[in-house]
């Protein structure tokens, strides 16, 4: 893949099985006219339209807010009922009890897991940038409809930020963002928005860079900011993590047809690690001050995740895959073991085409591979609750996938997002013995099922794409290219 499209005229000779020489000046690739571009009309409309879809989805989970509360501002009357009955569950109004979130005690620092492993004492299941963001949201609040508002307020400016910067990058296909039903489904449901951000914004000052325009930005320089941004995103929900062995490679090539190799080398090396220790450099700022202050309370977020069972709340293939012996410990161990075993794998194997289409092609794909690695974490995780496809909607975005892929892959998430709190309900207030043969269950099933063989396929299909990314250089607008000096 490389990260524009390109006129196959133009592009420079290859050898067989080698990747493009770099050469001393950029390769001539065509300049995007300016009606192809998103201008600030446009990019205002866009982010209009995502504040309108961002509003629909606060609404939608408000809906399960009050009208009264009890003695910790827990809305009443049937909460639970009304979550699932009315799909309106969100974590965030439903952890406001629980975590002492509503005493707002500041996350980690005094926590720890009690003799049944849950968290107390303000540990949140969370890296911790998300803790402190949940602990913000909650310093004005009495009960968890103020909770879900104020944290609404601080989650929707980085819904805006992703529209921009994906109507940047790629102009109207943004849209599939701004107006797409998991924004209104789960932009609320928990803290995923600020992750997501981070992951999108690495991609954008890679290829657009960053401040006045016209100024080119190295590709040393776009790779830190980059990686920073990626341990940021560790330290928010750990996904964005995955993106930097694709970058490294990409720094390690030199960028866009090698054209950034230092002077006289064929790869990279020193700068590849740079952009490794900056992004784990950046983990370990964001932790540390939680790890002194209060290790048994830092290190409880971690454990509580990896003592987590695969079970119906889970919403993976490996509870569904196991049934009805899901819950044996035996198969919780192989499960333990499986998971991680097979999405090293799969990342192995991402990285591995990723460096063959470098080859044939003289760029290597790093977005490409690192949609196809998040596919692999989505499909093999022991995990996969429902908001997680706003982190793969981006992609949809950035790669030039067919939209037969992205239409189903959005009907078998609605399909698990509504069928599956209708299964709650069936199991919770109905007749539990009676739910295996329900629509409930079935929509589930498609959910499951149907998002694992689309992850699959969505795997390859990432892999094979090319970008959308405007065709223009990295980090310069592509009116600069022609002028730029060799």
């Amino acid at each position: 893949m490389t990260s524009v499209q390109s006129d196959e005229s133009t592009e420079p000779q290859k050898k067989p099985g080698h990747p493009v020489e770099p050469t001393s000046a950029p390769t001539p690739r065509r300049t995007m006219s300016n009606a192809a571009r998103l201008g600030t009309g446009a990019l205002v409309l866009l982010i209009v339209l995502c504040g309108l879809t961002l509003i629909a989805g606060f609404l939608n989970k408000d809906r399960c807010s009050g009208p009264s509360f009890d003695s910790q501002g827990r809305s009443e009357p049937e909460l639970s009922r009304r979550h699932t009955g009315e799909f309106c569950y969100s974590d965030i109004a439903f952890l406001w009890v629980g975590r002492d979130i509503n005493n707002h005690v500041f996350p980690y620092i005094h926590g720890r897991l009690d003799e049944k492993n849950m968290p107390v004492g303000g540990v949140v299941e969370y890296p911790v940038l998300t803790g402190v963001l949940i602990w913000a949201g909650a310093i004005l609040a009495t009960n968890d409809a103020q909770f879900l508002f104020f944290s609404g307020l601080l989650l929707a400016p980085f819904g805006l930020l992703i529209a921009w910067q994906l109507g940047r990058l790629s102009r109207w296909r943004a849209l599939l963002w701004a107006l797409g039903p998991p924004l209104i489904l789960y932009a609320f449901h928990n803290w995923d928005l600020p992750v997501v951000a981070t992951a999108v914004a690495a991609v954008y000052v890679m290829h657009r860079g960053w401040g006045r325009a016209g100024v080119h930005r190295p590709l040393m320089h776009r790779a830190i900011v980059a990686a920073v941004l990626l341990g940021l995103g560790f330290a928010l929900k750990l996904y964005p993590a995955l993106f930097v062995l694709p970058l490294m490679f990409y720094v390690f090539t030199g960028g866009r047809g090698g054209l950034e190799l230092p002077a006289g080398k064929r790869y990279d090396t020193r700068g590849a690690l740079r952009v490794a220790g900056v992004a784990a450099g950046t983990v370990v700022l964001a932790n540390l001050p939680f790890a002194v202050l209060g290790f048994e309370g830092w290190k409880a977020s971690f454990v509580f995740q990896g003592l987590r069972r695969a079970d119906v709340t889970t919403n993976s293939i490996w509870y569904w895959g196991f049934r009805p012996g899901s819950d044996n410990p035996g198969t919780q161990t192989l499960i333990s073991v499986l998971s991680p075993t097979l999405m090293v794998i799969s990342f192995a194997v991402a990285c591995l085409i990723g460096w063959r289409r470098y080859k044939r092609e003289g760029t290597y794909p790093w977005i490409a591979v690192s949609a196809a690695m998040l596919c692999g974490f989505l499909l093999l995780h022991k995990v996969h609750s429902p908001q997680y496809t706003l982190w793969i909607l981006p992609m949809f975005v950035l790669m030039n996938i067919r939209w037969g892929w992205i239409a189903a892959y959005l009907f078998a998430d609605i399909a698990m997002g509504i069928g599956i709190f209708v299964y709650y309900e069936a199991g919770i207030f109905g007749k539990p013995d009676g739910i295996q043969d329900g629509l409930a269950a079935q929509a589930v099933v498609v959910g499951v099922w149907g998002r694992a063989a689309l992850l699959i396929g969505l795997f390859f299909a990432f892999l094979a794409a090319r970008s959308t990314v405007d065709e223009e250089a990295d980090g310069e607008p592509a009116d600069q290219v022609a002028s730029r000096p060799a």
